[in-house]
């Protein structure tokens, strides 16, 4: 390019606002030398820049190479358009209107230089807890509308100060056009109070801790929600806590105050303690050390502690205030929604906590914590919520229409798609009650105004008793959309793996998981198909069995137990079985109800499979929450022992003649080693083997009549880390490419965005 004076306007598409764009790119144009002007709108960042040639070539090409970290740029288009003049770079005021297409950035952990500051005595904000910057703080659960200013969100009723203000218009502050932008004069503020909301006297942030010292539970106001807190190494506390919130045995997560506090109590790798420490701040499950002063009762029967690090200013200041672990759950009874709202959290949770630590800024939509592991180097997802959501994810390939998929039951998302982005909501819990119901309609709502989305089709799941397909049909009953698109349940989740690696198939799916709503009005769950993002063929599956008592057998194992015993041993299993024992007093008529097909529906699942294990090993009965006998048959395998049971596999692997996996044949591999005396520890290891293996043999009967080679594994199975690295292990070896989750999970959290592009992809093709 020659000397000569240009002008250029450029657009910037993806997430850059709310993130220090503007101001980056004001300081950008400053060092160009450049005239003009950068600015806000409903589709992202607009920048006009004028000066010489060479100068706009640089200008445009740092615009994409230094962008602040925050930032995610999906698109950048420039025109040359005619000087005018102008000799200055301003940052123009936000432009409303038009068709929204900006994205949010999601809640981002507190960074270094505001942590320097939180701790630093000589700031002015020093232990100030809602300390922020362009690079860190809320984003998503404040912002109400777009273009992502600070009326718009929740601090707009906290007006700056003539100290921030002066940093917020400063260009060469970091606090430049930061719309949380606060400090102890102008923003919002801490208060401590008993169940009764009555004030407690004292530092609010030194009297938590003081009384997480002596053992009471604290409702604490994070980000997107409350949480309930207590002393992680006290016994009596964590028991405490968990008779109060009716919460058993399902692990609490636990935070801690740095990676060093970290692996004192669990072995944390390179990678997992990237994750663990990014700006995501998810929980991280961790292999737990032998001697981490942990109480038993945090994960109980858990070789596994899921630990978090603080990413809000409160919870950094309470982690070195009160120097220990402590455990940090979700601010709900069992079951419900977590509390968000302030006067809702104290109705919910005065009966759980004995003090309430909470702020006057309010949360505009509620996010739960995210769960998240390491596997193979890379995260693998267990819910995808806070500092993830709502970034979004890019289709293979684009939808046609907007589109609205509404999810599965249990571990809900819903997904919303407009041209290549599907945007999946943040975890909204299990579809089973009025809230989780009115939080998922919310959060509909929201996202449809944030992002600007009218949906056309809505996708939902085949179950007709699912909270969210009733809601899909009451949408095409009141004609708010136009087309309503069924998704079989496990092709949702073999397309999800797929959407997740950013492909379209056809591939190979294995689909194991606890059930879900077949083609044929049974309940599936350990299936092979043959699918690509518009449909699928069942090619395999695990011989179907009664589920006695219908959704009483997914809460008591034993009756999975009773089933497979029944199936296996013809009407009359070994009689000195301890399962038989335990449960004798309803043995028969359990059996009894399940011959005859009373409330006893027909399922192939894998899960269920898990479960009857379980239970004939005596590792569990009775569940209490949603998983928890796998999740326990898998704590007590030996990894050190590499026998696998053998099933027995009949019939093809064609549309016409699917094969079918004998489940009844490792149970009898399980009793006949019960009675042999084989420690449980064995038959467990044996039988994750035994799954791995039938996966393994499973694909290749299916490439042999298919010709496909590559694997996608989806469903909630495939959560553990035993039957996965196996499964997996085995496939590589059989020349297989395997495809795994790592953006969103495998388990129903997934499903939202399994069923958009099944939607999409349908009606590109319409």
């Amino acid at each position: 390019m020659d000397g000569g004076r240009a002008r250029i306007r450029v657009r910037v598409e993806g997430i850059v606002q709310g993130v220090g764009f503007r101001p980056f790119v004001y300081a950008l144009a400053v060092r160009h030398g450049l005239a003009g002007c950068v600015g806000n709108d409903a589709s992202g960042v607009f920048i006009e820049a004028e000066g010489s040639s060479a100068e706009l070539a640089r200008f445009r090409a740092a615009v994409e190479r230094e962008a602040p970290p925050l930032a995610m740029i999906e698109r950048v288009s420039d025109e040359a358009i005619e000087p005018v003049g102008q000799t200055e770079f301003v940052i123009a005021s936000s432009r409303g209107g038009g068709q929204r297409a900006t994205l949010i950035s999601p809640d981002t952990a507190t960074c270094v230089d505001c942590l320097r500051e939180l701790f630093d005595p000589a700031d002015r904000r020093f232990r100030y807890p809602f300390i922020n910057c362009t690079n860190c703080g809320p984003r998503f659960t404040i912002v109400r509308d777009v273009p992502y200013d600070r009326p718009f969100t929740t601090m707009a009723t906290f007006p700056m100060c003539a100290d921030c203000a002066r940093e917020y218009h400063d260009p060469a502050d970091r606090r430049f056009h930061a719309q949380p932008v606060c400090c102890p004069a102008c923003g919002p503020s801490l208060r401590l109070v008993d169940a009764r909301a009555k004030p407690i006297e004292g530092e609010p942030i030194a009297r938590t801790a003081g009384l997480l010292a002596d053992g009471l539970v604290v409702a604490v106001k994070g980000l997107g929600g409350y949480h309930l807190a207590a002393d992680a190494e006290s016994e009596a506390a964590v028991a405490a806590l968990r008779s109060r919130k009716h919460r058993e045995d399902k692990p609490f997560a636990v935070m801690v105050g740095d990676a060093d506090a970290a692996r004192r109590l669990c072995a944390v790798d390179e990678v997992e303690e990237r994750v663990l420490a990014g700006p995501r701040r998810p929980i991280v499950l961790l292999r737990r050390r032998p001697d981490a002063p942990l109480a038993e009762s945090v994960a109980p029967g858990n070789r596994f502690v899921g630990l978090m690090l603080p990413y809000t200013p409160p919870h950094h200041l309470l982690a070195r205030e009160f120097g220990r672990p402590f455990v940090l759950t979700s601010g709900n009874v069992s079951d419900e929604p977590i509390a968000y709202d302030d006067e809702d959290a104290f109705g919910r949770l005065s009966g759980i906590a004995d003090a309430f630590l909470f702020h006057d800024r309010p949360i505009h939509i509620r996010t739960d914590d995210s769960v998240t592991r390491v596997f193979r180097g890379r995260e693998l997802p267990v819910r995808r919520s806070r500092g993830y959501v709502p970034q979004p994810l890019r289709l293979a390939r684009a939808s046609r229409r907007p589109v609205l998929a509404c999810g599965a039951e249990l571990k809900n998302t819903f997904c919303l798609a407009k041209g290549g982005y599907a945007f999946i909501s943040h975890h909204i819990g299990d579809l089973e009650n009025y809230e989780t119901l009115r939080s998922f309609t919310e959060g509909i709502e929201h996202f449809r105004r944030l992002f600007d989305i009218r949906p056309e089709i809505c996708a939902y799941d085949l179950h007709p008793e699912y909270l969210s397909t009733k809601y899909a049909n009451d949408l095409a009953g009141a004609e708010l959309v136009a087309e309503l698109v069924g998704v079989q349940h496990h092709h949702a989740h073999v397309v999800s793996c797929l959407a997740d690696n950013g492909e379209a198939g056809p591939v190979i799916g294995v689909a194991f998981d606890g059930l879900g709503y077949g083609t044929d009005g049974t309940l599936w769950g350990g299936e092979f198909l043959a699918a690509d993002l518009a449909g699928f063929q069942r090619l395999g599956f695990f011989e179907p069995v009664p589920m006695p008592g219908g959704a009483a057998a997914i809460k008591q194992p034993w009756r999975m137990a009773a089933a497979y015993l029944d199936a296996a041993y013809d009407g009359a299993p070994p009689e000195d079985l301890a399962v038989v024992e335990r449960n004798a007093a309803r043995w028969e008529k359990v059996t009894a109800v399940a011959r005859q097909g009373v409330n006893s529906p027909a399922t192939s699942s894998a899960g269920r499979l898990f479960d009857a294990v379980a239970s004939l090993v005596g590792v569990r009965d009775v569940i209490n929450y949603e998983g928890q006998a796998a999740v326990e048959l898998e704590q007590r395998a030996d990894a050190g022992e590499w026998a696998a049971y053998r099933a027995g596999i009949t019939g093809g692997a064609t549309s016409g003649d699917p094969f079918r996996v004998r489940g009844a044949d490792t149970v009898r591999a399980v009793v006949e080693d019960l009675r042999a005396g084989v420690p449980v520890e064995t038959i467990a290891a044996r039988f994750h083997r035994g799954m791995a293996a039938v996966i393994v043999a499973g694909c290749e009967r299916i490439r042999e009549a298919t010709g496909l080679s590559t694997v996608a594994l989806s469903g909630g199975v495939f959560q553990n880390l035993l039957l996965l690295e196996a499964a997996a292990n085995g496939l590589v070896e059989q020349g297989f490419r395997v495809l795994l989750h790592h953006r969103v999970p495998p388990n129903d959290g997934g499903v939202s965005l399994g069923q958009v592009a099944v939607a999409g992809t349908r009606d590109r093709a319409s």
